[in-house]
């Protein structure tokens, strides 16, 4: 498959053809849809104009990623340190969508690329939270049962995370069994969807350590985001459940329903 766009082209040609190039919105949270993709857009262009590769920004997005998770679990809590800490989770996040925009960019990602970004994904998805657990253990005097918010949170973005992929490969999977192709339908849901989803979103998640310099203020946002990242998993984990066992229904090819 050809490159989008000649390895000349200016940062600005590379918006434009990114533009047309972005993944299905519907459903996406507010935050990833309105603020993340286009952020990582232009870092995807930055990068395709300086031939970068995707596995090198994921390098970097992880570098980065990983600078806010030591900040959290070592750095001092003081008033300013929430700031740097926003900054880098941020930053991390919106290189981690520029990763997949560079790759269409040029022309289409590979293999080894999509495994790197899982395993970098399932990586931090985990380590925020348990850097978080480190923090309220080594720096703030707080009660037994806050110290389980985290370790809560952590085990529903672990599961959250997990069931996502599982579902999208059990799907092609699947698919490919039946003869219908590895290319899913075309997502349906409803814009509501990107409101409701909103405290879901990494991103917001992220955007509340700009407060973690104000112990009381922060613990608080971060109950709140670990509450309703919970009530989200045990509503949608049903619907997983029997968007599988759709999948069950499907006949291999050539075989008689």
């Amino acid at each position: 498959m050809g490159s989008l766009v000649v390895p000349s082209a200016s940062v600005g040609e590379a918006l434009r053809r990114l533009g047309g190039a972005q993944k299905s919105s519907k459903g996406a949270p507010l935050y990833s849809l309105y603020v993340n993709r286009p952020l990582g857009r232009v870092f995807a262009a930055v990068a395709f104009r300086l031939k970068m590769t995707p596995n090198q920004v994921t390098a970097v997005s992880a570098v980065c990623t990983g600078i806010g998770i030591l900040l959290i679990a070592l750095a001092p809590v003081t008033g300013w340190i929430g700031l740097p800490i926003m900054v880098a989770l941020c930053l991390g996040y919106a290189l981690d969508s520029a990763d997949g925009q560079l790759a269409r960019l040029r022309g289409g990602g590979s293999t080894t690329g999509e495994w790197l970004d899982h395993v970098i994904d399932s990586a931090k998805t985990s380590a925020l939270h348990l850097a978080v657990l480190i923090a309220f253990f080594r720096h703030e005097h707080v009660s037994d049962w806050r110290l389980l918010v985290p370790i809560v949170f952590a085990v529903v973005a672990a599961v959250h995370f997990f069931g996502m992929i599982l579902n999208e490969q059990l799907a092609k999977v699947k698919r490919l069994q039946a003869g219908l192709g590895s290319a899913l339908p075309p997502r349906t849901s409803p814009r509501w969807m990107s409101v409701a989803k909103l405290p879901t979103d990494y991103g917001l998640l992220c955007f509340a350590f700009v407060v973690f310099g104000l112990p009381a203020v922060f613990q608080v946002i971060y109950a709140l985001l670990a509450l309703a990242n919970l009530g989200y998993l045990l509503l949608i984990l049903p619907k997983w459940y029997r968007e599988m066992g759709g999948l069950d229904r499907l006949a291999p090819e050539g075989v008689n329903q």
